[in-house]
């Protein structure tokens, strides 16, 4: 069980929130002591009504009336103008203290290793980065500086009572006990149920979106039904959570209401009993008893919904600091900022495993000379992409070393490294965007002309013309309005422009169509031109022409040379390959 769920309130967990309210020190001063002014504005009235009601109604004092109806409307106005300013910078406060942590939490999450991702639910994240932000500004716009003004209100309500009339205020204080235990009783359940809200949000949200992003493949395999219903179970878990603090609310604030309503008929009976007897007690006493009653008890009765608020944020609160407090980024402790590399590559002993006591790659060792085009191929499952996440420190190696101009690359800063390197997946992905800026990610150094340049050299500047709107066509989201040979057409271009030292093309040129393939292929040879290149393919030429082919199973190297070299290999794994795979491409050329 968290911290958070197993106490009623966390004092750490709210400490650590208020750190973020010191940029904006002075605003909240300000309305605290605004939060200090209603509270004694709020008393003010009750004690004018007061004077009203045995001064100047009993008394038949119609000017005096005048001029207290008049103080009262002053009064009021102070009040209203009080509460706008206290509700306006409390929700400004609230929401700049949202930007400032979600800037931080996306930054951190920027940094995450790709293991932490594959192990995270992305509308989790996705939840903990929008819908859990607003809870956590809800604590300070209508949670913590409201509970702590109705609280003041409160206090000062009480030591009225006490001051004016004693007996009258124990009469009142006799009863506030029950609301008291109440309201804890209601707080403490309303926690856990507010957890349990959470909880099931976040399920609710990763379902719905994993099955849209994935609607292909429901369609595809008629699973509507399948998961409709289990929709529902998950849909009907989230009501039950909701419904459970609808209940716990539907017990409360009946309870409240009642106890105030006694509280009410007590004040008339005993003040009725005394302003009759004695006249020890005056009508405008029992009037503003009453006023002051309400005062007392509609604060605890909101302060009851504000705290389930305040849990709620800080419930949400509780999750984003687990993710904040998440190390999983890959250490940059590197010192040489490479502003140029050569190229050459060179794989030493490398072991690896995503998972503990699992590994993938056994050792393997070999080299890439600047300039080269080397082809890894094998079966599924040999280890081929791996090395790609290994060489872009995706991923930390258990042994071994992997080196880039004789510097091991864990001794380059992260970005450094990664700006020399560029990568051409075979499943694509771009942003809801236009072409231009998929292709430069939004870099200020990459221009339109030197796009378009960069497009004409590798002979696709034509098909991105032929669309409506050229290089500002928008390709909306992962690029749906564009076919998988048109994605990667756009991924090729955006490769070359980065400039990169070492190229990688992972299954790049798999999938598409005959006229995309030619496309790619003259993009291939354009971008490799000069460059180290590693690439990942199942297609003849592409492999026929690699300076060396390096053939992987299950995470060893059990081959290397060149396509030639390699087929005088008897019984050999990639002669083997060949025939079985690459002789039908033959046959069709």
């Amino acid at each position: 069980m968290s911290q958070t769920t197993s106490k009623s309130f966390d004092t750490q967990l709210f400490k650590r929130l208020m750190k973020y309210t010191r940029p904006y020190r002075l605003t909240f001063v300000s309305v605290a002591f605004v939060a200090i002014l209603l509270s004694l504005l709020s008393v003010a009235r009750p004690y004018l009504l007061k004077l009203t009601v045995d001064d100047y109604i009993i008394t038949k004092d119609y000017q005096g009336l005048l001029t207290f109806s008049l103080i009262m409307a002053g009064i009021l106005l102070g009040e209203v103008i009080s509460q706008l300013y206290f509700l306006y910078y409390a929700n400004w406060i609230g929401q700049s203290i949202v930007r400032d942590i979600r800037k931080k939490l996306f930054a951190h999450m920027l940094r995450f290793k790709m293991k932490y991702y594959d192990n995270s639910s992305v509308g989790l994240l996705v939840t903990r980065t929008v819908s859990d932000m607003e809870r956590i500004a809800e604590i300070f716009s209508s949670g913590f500086f409201e509970i702590v003004s109705d609280l003041l209100k409160m206090l000062a309500v009480m030591i009225a009572m006490l001051l004016f009339n004693w007996k009258l205020a124990l009469i009142v204080f006799a009863v506030l006990p029950i609301i008291l235990y109440a309201t804890r009783l209601f707080q403490q359940a309303m926690k856990v149920a507010f957890t349990e809200v959470r909880l099931q949000v976040a399920n609710l949200n990763s379902f719905v979106q994993e099955r849209v992003t994935g609607m292909k493949i429901v369609q595809l395999f008629t699973r509507e039904e399948t998961e409709y219903d289990n929709f529902k179970k998950i849909n009907k878990k989230h009501e039950q959570a909701w419904l459970k603090t609808v209940w716990y609310n539907s017990i409360f604030f009946p309870i409240a209401e009642i106890t105030s309503s006694i509280t009410i008929g007590l004040i008339v009976w005993y003040g009725g009993l005394q302003a009759v007897s004695d006249g020890s007690v005056e009508l405008g006493t029992i009037f503003m008893f009453i006023q002051m009653s309400q005062m007392l008890f509609r604060p605890l009765r909101q302060i009851a919904d504000k705290f389930n608020t305040l849990q709620m944020g800080m419930v949400a609160a509780n999750r984003v600091f687990n993710i904040l407090d998440t190390q999983s980024s890959i250490e940059d402790k590197g010192s040489i900022e490479a502003t140029t590399m050569n190229g050459d590559l060179s794989f030493k002993k490398v072991h690896f495993g995503y998972i503990e006591n699992e590994e993938v790659l056994h050792g393997i060792s070999f080299d890439v000379k600047a300039g080269e085009t080397v082809a890894i191929v094998g079966a599924t499952g040999a280890g081929k992409s791996t090395i790609i996440n290994l060489l872009n420190r995706f991923y930390e190696i258990q042994d071994g070393s992997i080196c880039i101009d004789n510097i091991d690359i864990r001794e380059y800063t992260l970005p450094s490294l990664r700006s020399h390197i560029a990568v051409v997946l075979q499943d694509v992905f771009l942003f809801a965007d236009t072409i231009y800026h998929n292709i430069t990610l939004k870099n200020p150094d990459i221009t339109e002309d030197h796009v378009i340049e960069a497009a004409k050299e590798i002979g696709i500047h034509e098909f991105i013309m032929s669309l409506p709107g050229g290089y500002h066509y928008n390709v909306k989201e992962r690029g749906t309005m564009l076919s998988s040979g048109q994605r990667q057409l756009i991924a090729f271009l955006r490769a070359y422009v980065s400039n990169p030292s070492i190229l990688i093309l992972d299954e790049a040129t798999s999938s598409v169509d005959t006229y995309s393939e030619q496309l790619i292929q003259r993009a291939t040879q354009k971008i490799t031109e000069g460059r180290t290149s590693i690439v990942i393919a199942h297609r003849l030429a592409t492999v026929k022409k690699a300076s060396k082919i390096i053939v992987m199973d299950s995470g060893t190297i059990v081959e290397e040379g060149t396509h030639d070299e390699l087929l005088t290999i008897d019984k050999g794994y990639y002669r083997n390959l060949y025939e079985v795979q690459f002789l039908a491409e033959d046959a069709t050329i």
